[in-house]
């Protein structure tokens, strides 16, 4: 080729220079171009990794609950791996650092890693249930005792020898209180007969899931025991910290009598076995049975007391003064305060998180750093999921992080921190504008916790927010600082008096949230929430709580669309417990129609909750529409313009196979807590005992014909391979 003259380019490489790359360079520049926007909104919505870290890492702990089986956690796992190695090609230059490329990584391997440490966990710690109700004699070696007076009874963790196949296995009794005796305390060896369960599987769609928290305590089986105890072996003196909390609730009930007595027992060692049920109720009801749960509110008043008493003493030595810096110190004892409370309450979930929170503030301060921010909160949860992943669907959890993130969130947007700032105001302005912000800070907190508390209890308080604004400033600056003082006083006898004043600031606390409770319209029901609509909720409140300046008013989309589903949903027209035993009908007017009566308060209120309507039962024999016998009732429902006819079993007796092949045609439902032959075959669903043992609990919607079952809530789960297996 001659100089100054164009080098000839073959056809083929036009085409594969020209055409092909544009098309692939021109998809490569809108992706870059679409990361760079979105790397760039973050910067300027100040996005902070840390605590969006710790909610990819919470979100694959959640997808583990919610998935199925081990298949979908595998493929969770895989395709969160490959998405975090696909960011590596995002962007075409590799040598500038992306704020989205190194969200995407991280967050990728945050929620890959949270799947595999529950799916370990629960390989580790769970222990297969007994398969069928048993009677039996046992030797067991006492693990723990919980009293429970107002129950009337104790509950002890024991460790025994399966009796299937002889492995060690942990089960919970419980044992009336009239059978119990001093004995009876950690170590000791018992024999017994007891009358063992599998641990109980929620009886209807949305309930309570006693099996899933037995498997993860290692629990094979609970019961009662039957007979008295017999004493084999001595055990040791109790564990220094469970002998001083009862100590401590002993002597605090022997001090102060009645219901205030049970609470200031609460608040000393964390033991609320004797709070009873009403009390219990009034508190839930009324918003304020956070404060019988040992969390945030009672763990800084223990730091921040003994913080105040330690610099005042430290402060009487100019030995320590002169050579040592004094908040350190005092930071350090607090601290260490902190640390023994939580262990003397028990160390659940909210004491630990709190305690956790309360010494990264302590550090915070003793750094010159900010010491209540998002980034506590954060590293507070990790360290509690890290231990206990199964936390997280426990609403303990959820309230108690959501509660602190609101007020984080809350204190630290700009409005509030220029409402707060100081300035020369009269002493009154100053106390109204900081009792504006508590009732402020209430409503948040209230509306912050209302999902989660819809979600599990499927009832809350709506007068919350107000009760809180007089009952948190009680306990915090008056019943337990006296508490504390009359423990104190004990010592040397003086205590009496201040004994007193603690009875009256309780009942003060009682009296509030009895009143409260009692309020037309104090609470509010609705139905079962789906976990969809509660990630809704929750996804919406992370928004608005961990992004900053506008950008966080996004955070109100999922929010509405969830109170849009909530709104619309029905409650379910027809409510069948797992054993096909208690039927209960909605839509009726206002009443709820039972197929039998229902002596247990637990499983009346339970039927109450989970259909989202708070009116009272009506037998199905004594409501007009129905025709019942001895052995059958059949009701006509109609939804929607569409009639549907039920029938339901309400005895065991036999029936002409004929008759009962004649009656089953004719319905739509057919609902018994026995086996029904194949004859009975209605024209669409047969609830019998067979297909009941395989499902669980069924919650029935006729208007979109839509069943859930608790067998397809649990999935394959280890707790659940009772029935998934036959399925």
């Amino acid at each position: 080729m001659g100089r100054g003259q164009t080098p000839m380019i073959p056809f083929g490489d036009m085409i594969d220079n020209a055409a092909l790359p544009r098309t692939h360079w021109r998809k490569r520049a809108l992706l870059s171009s679409l990361g760079d926007r979105a790397d760039a909104f973050l910067a300027h919505a100040g996005f902070d990794r840390a605590p969006w870290l710790v909610v990819a890492f919470a979100s694959g702990i959640g997808l583990w609950f919610v998935l199925s089986s081990p298949f979908w956690w595998l493929l969770t796992i895989v395709i969160a791996l490959l998405t975090g190695a696909c960011g590596y090609f995002l962007w075409r230059k590799k040598d500038q650092r992306h704020e989205l490329q190194i969200a995407i990584m991280a967050c990728c391997l945050c929620l890959a890693f949270g799947v595999a440490l529950v799916w370990a966990r629960s390989e580790i710690v769970g222990a297969p249930a007994i398969e069928r109700p048993q009677i039996a004699r046992l030797n067991a070696r006492i693990l723990q005792r919980i009293e429970q007076p107002a129950s009337g009874r104790v509950r002890l963790v024991l460790a025994t020898r399966s009796l299937e196949d002889g492995k060690a296995s942990k089960i919970r009794v419980n044992l009336p209180l009239e059978k119990d005796y001093p004995e009876l305390r950690e170590g000791a060896v018992i024999g017994l007969q007891a009358r063992l369960m599998p641990p109980a599987p929620p009886p209807l769609p949305g309930g309570y899931d006693f099996a899933r928290a037995a498997w993860f305590q290692g629990f094979v089986a609970t019961g009662s025991v039957l007979g008295d105890v017999e004493l084999l072996e001595s055990g040791k003196e109790s564990r220094f910290f469970s002998g001083l909390q009862r100590f401590l609730s002993s002597h605090v009930r022997n001090n102060l009598g009645g219901p205030a007595g049970h609470i200031a027992a609460a608040f000393a060692s964390g033991d609320r076995g004797s709070i009873s049920d009403e009390d219990d109720a009034a508190m839930r009801d009324s918003g304020l049975t956070h404060l019988l749960s040992i969390s945030g509110l009672h763990v800084s008043a223990v730091i921040a007391g003994a913080y105040f008493i330690a610099l005042k003493l430290f402060g009487l030595f100019p030995s320590l003064a002169l050579r040592y810096r004094l908040p350190l110190l005092a930071a350090a004892f607090s601290a260490l305060a902190g640390i023994g409370y939580t262990l003397l309450t028990g160390a659940e979930v909210p004491t630990v998180r709190s305690c956790i929170g309360a010494v990264l503030v302590l550090l915070a301060l003793a750094l010159g750093r900010e010491p209540l921010s998002l980034r506590m909160v954060a590293v507070a949860a990790f360290v509690v999921l890290l231990i206990w992943p199964e936390s997280l669907v426990g609403p303990s959890f959820q309230m108690s992080f959501s509660a602190v993130i609101a007020i984080v969130a809350l204190h630290s947007a700009a409005p509030i921190r220029a409402f707060l700032a100081p300035r020369e105001e009269s002493s009154l302005t100053w106390m109204a504008r900081r009792t504006a912000m508590l009732l402020l800070t209430g409503v948040v907190i209230e509306l912050a916790l209302m999902p989660i508390v819809l979600f599990h209890f499927h009832r809350a308080g709506v007068y919350g927010a107000f009760a809180n604004v007089i009952a948190i400033p009680l306990v915090t600056f008056v019943s337990m600082p006296l508490i504390a003082l009359a423990l104190v006083l004990d010592i040397i006898g003086l205590g009496a008096p201040v004994w007193w004043c603690v009875g009256k600031s309780l009942d003060l606390l009682l009296g509030i949230a009895h009143f409260t409770a009692s309020q037309p319209g104090s609470v509010t029901m609705l139905p079962v929430m789906s976990a969809g609509t509660f990630a809704l909720f929750a996804s919406g409140a992370l928004w608005l709580g961990l992004w900053r300046g506008r950008s966080r008013l996004m955070g109100f989309v999922p929010i509405a669309v969830g109170v849009l589903i909530v709104l619309s949903t029905p409650p379910p027209d027809i409510l069948i417990t797992g054993d096909g035993r208690h039927v209960v009908i909605t839509g009726e007017g206002d009443q709820l129609l039972s197929l039998r009566d229902i002596n247990s308060d637990f499983t009346r209120d339970n039927l109450k909750e989970l259909s989202g309507v708070d009116s009272e039962l009506l037998s199905l024999p004594d409501w007009p529409a129905s025709r019942c016998s001895q052995d059958f009732c059949v009701v006509e429902l109609n939804r929607e313009g569409k009639n549907w006819q039920i029938l339901m079993a309400r005895s065991r007796a036999l029936i002409s196979e004929r008759n009962l092949a004649a009656a089953c045609e004719r319905s739509d439902i057919v609902v018994a807590n026995r086996f029904l032959p194949r004859s009975c075959k209605p024209r669409w669903l047969k609830a019998d005992r067979n297909m009941l043992i395989h499902s669980g609990g069924l919650s029935i919607s006729l208007a979109d014909q839509k069943i859930r079952s608790v067998a397809d809530m649990q999935g394959k789960h280890g707790w659940a391979q009772h029935w998934s297996d036959g399925r």
